[in-house]
């Protein structure tokens, strides 16, 4: 029995089902932004990409966690 995924990788597959890239894209995108804050990232995606607020923060938080984690 595989646990439901949880948190902001949840949203993942309505985003790319929405915006038509893939989650890899989006991380590539928000990594390659000279913006470094969660919430000036969030706005960006949001204003630049159409992209709805929660899509956005689910994003941003899951990307700006991988890079911390290592």
């Amino acid at each position: 029995m595989s646990a439901a995924v949880k948190g902001p990788a949840s949203y993942f597959p309505s985003i790319e089902k929405k915006y038509g890239r893939p989650i890899a894209e989006w991380k590539d995108l928000i990594r390659s932004s000279p913006l470094t804050k969660h919430m000036e990232l969030v706005n960006w995606l949001k204003a630049e990409h159409g992209m709805g607020h929660g899509h956005a923060n689910a994003l941003v938080a899951h990307t700006l966690a991988e890079g911390k984690a290592g």
